[in-house]
């Protein structure tokens, strides 16, 4: 069971500010969801190959081919600054 501290841990974590109904709501619903998944580590998969889609996917990419790129103009149009024929971003905030 997950408790009133941990919920506050990881809203912090997210950047979340949760109401204390909030926080009562998603211990409940946590705690659910690690039982799910203590439910799922007492199956024997020792015999089921590891995959990564539930049904075969082929080929799902379209084929790598050379074109012609949109013109510098274009792209810089709705650009809300540019700078040097570039996207002008803010610098990060240390």
């Amino acid at each position: 069971m997950i408790d009133r501290e941990q919920v506050l841990h990881v809203a912090r974590l997210a950047r979340l500010e949760l109401t204390e109904d909030e926080v009562a709501r998603m211990a409940t619903e946590l705690s659910g969801v690690l039982g799910h998944i203590e439910k799922i580590g007492e199956l024997d998969l020792d015999d089921v190959a590891p995959t990564s889609h539930v049904v075969e996917v082929d080929n799902a990419l379209r084929p790598d081919v050379v074109r012609p790129s949109l013109p510098r103009a274009v792209a810089l149009a709705n650009a809300p600054a540019t700078q040097d024929d570039g996207f002008l971003v803010p610098s990060p905030q240390a």
